[in-house]
């Protein structure tokens, strides 16, 4: 088994765990049709000219002269792990689709954070800046990206905006148990620069 698909296997065995856990079953975690590759889609986003609204979180734009490569919807958890004091982040399981109807799905993110494109190649990202929205909602981010593997769509990607969150906070009170995992349901939206 090669790399890649040690890390598909790996992010579909954490992606049916999210999914089947009790805590999943609590809110409405259903996280779309399995779909088929649409690399077209992606480039699609780019192309349609979509331009981001930061908003307060104007500092989170990627470096001048950076140019929008594509952008796609997620939808999925985040996953976070009782340490008998507080509630510790254990990383994102979520689908990428091409459009906001959650339909068209072009990839998967998980921890790393990385995100994977259906077509080949794969992003890792280091959180450069975050802005809190509101208090439900996981922060918005610019993220350098450290590791970029393969080609097609993520080929040249340098940064990604993670915006227009829904959800995902810690949950709130505390863990029954040391070691207790809960999933929070959480929607983005994730644009992709390339450089000048």
């Amino acid at each position: 088994m090669n790399a890649r698909s040690h890390r598909s296997a790996r992010y579909r065995l954490a992606f049916a765990a999210a999914v089947l856990s009790p805590a999943a079953c609590n809110t409405d975690a259903s996280l779309g049709p399995e779909g088929v590759p649409a690399v077209a889609a992606l480039s699609s986003a780019a192309s349609a000219g979509r331009s981001v609204d930061l908003g307060a979180c104007g500092h989170l734009h990627p470096p001048a002269g950076s140019r929008l490569a594509f952008h796609t919807y997620a939808r999925g958890v985040q996953v976070y792990r009782w340490s008998g004091q507080a509630w510790l982040f254990n990383g994102p399981v979520a689908t990428l689709y091409a459009n906001a109807g959650n339909t068209g799905v072009v990839g998967s993110h998980y921890g790393g954070p990385t995100w994977e494109a259906n077509s080949g190649g794969l992003v890792v990202g280091a959180v450069s800046k975050r802005c809190e929205v509101a208090a439900a909602d996981i922060p918005w981010l610019l993220l350098d990206v450290i590791r970029n593997d393969g080609p097609g769509v993520f080929h040249g990607v340098t940064h990604i905006q993670r915006v227009n969150t829904g959800g995902g906070q810690p949950p709130a009170g505390n863990g029954e148990f040391s070691g207790e995992v809960r999933n929070v349901p959480y929607t983005a939206q994730y644009f992709f620069y390339r450089a000048p």
